[in-house]
């Protein structure tokens, strides 16, 4: 099949590489230019797992393109998938100006049948927008408009694309199903459902399975906090609670926060659509300040160690990333951290395996960043783990300790143990263990 992709972020390009790697013949476009020189020149702008194979492999194919010019993508093509940016604006709500802008071009150049599909997370309605815009200039015969959403985990997206749990589209035309029908049969051959519903109630999938992992994630870090308190071991609650089948052992790790491109900016996105519609819904309310505290919660830690006096303190900080396998630091609560302990005159020396190029755009010289994990513990006071990278959790433990002043670990992902850790007789402090 003949499709074009609109937006070569994160969902795009793996949205179309993928789609190329089943057989289709896949043009992508970008207003950047330079992005998309970078692009036919090979050159892959994400870290994501699988994805430069993938790429490679389908380039030099010839079934994946780069283009700035949307008319040619679309004329090429059948299906157009928007996967666009759509930022939360000062409110909470989703930005559409760019689903909007490109549906008002795609007005003005679609001459046959096209199946407009929108990729990007949006708020309940979008697709009935789109077609608006659509409707007013074109026979309604020449299109619809389909709500698709993703549900891609950055760090293994690729996987999670060819291999779906589910697929989930929204569309009332039954042409544009047997046209999404045949797109993703090749991906579910395993027996993994594709699901068919109404615009809205695809759209309101989306939000509500970000927004309930969100949840998972703020209650356990409740619970973490309350563990400390009362002397329970964190570890071991999720242990029992993960055993239920009723609850499963997913998204029930504590942590210091979940950050990133998807969780934060939907859950204020469904919040803010709950509240034009005049319900209040308290429990993303709360999901929303539970994860905001958290992020604090790991620099209370060490502010209490050095009796709130880090003036002239060197802080080692192991991982940037808002979670491992990626070079996201959307919304990462390393981020906030660095920034209280700069606040509070520590020195920070950090190291992420993929996203300090990112951070060094934010913090520039005011942050030092080592080459590799160890350079950063050389002459440190303590060592602060913010991203579980797997590097990170058998590390040379005796290496660390003689590079370090102290033997103190402020760990924000519980990624040693305990009885390991008092062995070599570290001043370890994690999240929601005695």
């Amino acid at each position: 099949m003949n499709i074009a992709v609109v937006g070569t972020g994160y969902v795009g390009l793996v949205t179309g590489t993928c789609f190329a790697e089943t057989g289709n013949n896949v043009i992508c476009v970008d207003i950047d230019q330079k992005k998309v020189e970078r692009l036919r020149g090979g050159e892959v702008p994400i870290f994501e797992p699988g994805l430069e194979l993938l790429f490679d492999r389908n380039t030099k194919e010839g079934r994946l393109h780069f283009t700035t010019n949307l008319k040619e993508a679309v004329d090429a093509s059948q299906i157009i998938f928007l996967a666009l940016p759509t930022p939360p604006g000062a409110d909470g709500s989703a930005d559409l100006r760019f689903i909007m802008g490109v549906a008002e071009d795609l007005s003005k150049i679609i001459t046959d049948y096209k199946v407009i599909v929108d990729k990007s997370t949006v708020p309940v309605g979008t697709a009935e927008k789109v077609y608006a815009i659509l409707d007013k200039k074109l026979d309604k015969r020449l299109f619809d408009v389909v709500s698709n959403p993703e549900f891609l985990r950055e760090g293994v997206a690729v996987e999670d694309f060819l291999k779906p749990d589910r697929v989930v589209i929204g569309t009332s035309s039954e042409k544009a199903k047997k046209v999404m029908q045949k797109l993703y049969e090749p991906f579910v051959r395993q027996g993994n459902p594709i699901y068919f519903m109404d615009e809205r109630s695809a759209e309101m999938t989306k939000y509500a399975a970000n927004s309930y992992l969100a949840t998972r994630i703020s209650f356990m870090n409740e619970i973490a906090n309350l563990c400390e308190k009362v002397g329970a071991n964190v570890d071991s609650v999720r242990m029992g609670m993960g055993s239920d089948s009723r609850i499963g052992k997913r998204f029930l790790f504590p942590g210091i926060g979940y950050g990133g491109s998807c969780f934060p900016k939907d859950v204020q996105a469904l919040a803010k659509t709950a509240n034009e519609y005049q319900y209040e819904f308290k429990i993303l309310e709360s999901v929303m300040e539970v994860n905001d505290l958290q992020k604090t919660v790991l620099t209370q830690k060490i502010k209490a160690f050095y009796k709130n006096d880090l003036a002239g303190k060197t802080i080692a900080v192991w991982g940037l990333a808002f979670k491992p396998n990626t070079d996201d630091i959307r919304e990462a609560p390393a981020l906030v951290i660095i920034d209280e302990l700069l606040e509070m005159g520590a020195k920070v020396k950090a190291f992420d395996p993929e996203a300090m190029g990112h951070v060094k755009a934010i913090y520039g010289d005011r942050v030092v960043f080592g080459k590799k994990m160890y350079d950063v513990l050389e002459d440190a006071d303590c060592l602060a783990i913010m991203t579980e990278w797997s590097e990170f959790r058998t590390p040379d433990f005796e290496k660390m300790f003689k590079m370090l002043k102290s033997k103190v670990i402020f760990d924000g992902r519980n990624v040693y143990d305990l009885g390991n850790m008092a062995e070599m007789g570290v001043h370890y402090d994690s999240i929601g263990r005695p």
